[in-house]
């Protein structure tokens, strides 16, 4: 579902990617994972159009990407970091959620969005509400449905947890592992946090300083079997942590 071959990313004389090469099968749920700065949300922002300066390949559900494009809105979709940045503040959450079948021309507004509220558990009495009158968590709930709006296979999840209150993060981690289950979705998601990895992904790959490490599956980040030092090292953080 999404193919990443020798990926090479500038931002004026700096390159952050360095030849980086992954895949993503359908249905599968996998992790891009390192420090600050190691070029994991870079390659989400690729994927999503929002960098121009890149070669190598990238596809899409089968689909090459060009540079200069911007992927179909009803392929991929993106969640967000920071709940609280991500919603308008001035548009209520049927706002939100009807945007996109607005641009897209679809009809039956009010079911799909009564559907899409009931899917990600929120009340229907939310529906009218603004931003400013929800938690962190049911802000980053919107944000998920507005994702889900056009129905697409793929989700970019960038940090959809660290914003959010420890006792709220369980709560979207186990929405995240529903949807996929219920609708076949394929999440590329990047997180610091190997304990969500471990619990929402089947495989992760290791990123430092724009190239990867290490790739390896969930059972072996699970048993501290990772090979390489860096990878063992971020493992111990975990544990300590």
């Amino acid at each position: 579902m999404i193919g990443i071959e020798n990926l090479v990313v500038r931002f004026g004389p700096t390159t952050v990617l360095h030849g980086v090469s992954f895949d993503v099968t359908e249905g599968e749920s996998f992790a891009l994972v390192g420090e600050s700065g190691s070029g994991k949300s870079t390659i989400l922002k690729a994927l999503a159009g929002q960098v121009q300066d890149w070669s190598g390949r990238m596809t899409l559900g089968g689909t090459g990407m060009k540079q200069g494009d911007a992927p179909h809105a009803r392929q991929v979709q993106m969640v967000f970091q920071d709940p609280y940045g991500s919603l308008h503040p001035r548009r209520s959450v049927d706002d939100t959620l009807s945007e996109p079948l607005a641009i897209h021309r679809i009809g039956n507004r009010d079911a799909r969005v009564l559907a899409m509220l009931d899917a990600v558990g929120l009340p229907r009495r939310f529906r009218f509400r603004l931003p400013h009158q929800l938690s962190g968590g049911q802000r980053q709930r919107v944000a998920i449905a507005r994702a889900l709006m056009l129905e697409p296979p793929v989700l970019l999840l960038d940090e959809p947890t660290s914003a959010l209150d420890v006792s709220v993060q369980a709560e979207i981690l186990n929405l995240l592992k529903g949807l996929r289950e219920e609708k076949n979705l394929t999440y590329l998601l990047v997180t610091h946090d190997l304990p969500v990895v471990s619990f929402l992904c089947d495989r992760l790959a290791i990123l430092r300083q724009g190239r990867i490490e290490e790739r390896a599956n969930v059972d072996a980040l699970r048993e501290g079997r990772l090979t390489t030092p860096y990878g063992r090292e971020l493992f111990l953080r975990s544990t300590q942590g």
